[in-house]
């Protein structure tokens, strides 16, 4: 049985869409996603930091389409963890494991991980959508689409868009 490891930020929680609306409720200003291209998260977004550290940020996340099931379909054949770094945001940890509960609730306890870094996980299939926690990693590498890495160019990834092309391939 497959060993496969995914991220929740920007794979299976959609981290644009809530930065995007809270940057509008905050400053007034309408991010086009399409703009986005290449950009870091960090100079996408000008308050981007005060929003993760918010209360209520990640609990909110909006649910990335398609993910649900494609998850429950993933846990009914491998070996599936959710591994999601929470450490550089204290308040992220309860509100990421209430999220999974209420979203993910066939995901048990012990299929949840979060961590610092992400070097010390390891498993037959990673999918992630920063390129720094694909690098390490020794399986198949699937690096899903979001503006920030857009233009990433890396022949040890398999490039997915949706949840659909992630079901096909697995």
């Amino acid at each position: 049985m497959k060993k496969v490891i995914v991220d929740m930020d920007g794979v299976m929680a959609d981290v644009y869409h809530q930065l995007i609306q809270f940057e509008k409720r905050d400053s007034g200003r309408e991010i086009e996603i399409s703009d986005l291209t290449g950009k870091p998260e960090i100079d996408a977004f000008p308050n981007g930091k005060k929003h993760v550290n918010e209360v209520g940020f990640f609990r909110t996340l909006p649910v990335m389409e398609g993910s649900r099931e494609a998850i429950e379909y993933l846990n009914n054949k491998s070996e599936l963890y959710i591994v999601s770094a929470g450490m550089e945001f204290p308040n992220s940890l309860r509100e990421k494991y209430d999220w999974l509960a209420e979203h993910f609730p066939f995901i048990t306890w012990e299929q949840i991980v979060l961590c610092g870094s992400k070097r010390v996980v390891s498993g037959d299939v990673m999918i992630d959508d920063y390129p720094k926690n694909l690098d390490h990693f020794h399986g198949e590498r699937l690096i899903f689409t979001q503006p920030h890495n857009e233009l990433v160019e890396n022949e040890s990834y398999k490039r997915v868009g949706s949840w659909d092309e992630i079901i096909n391939m697995l």
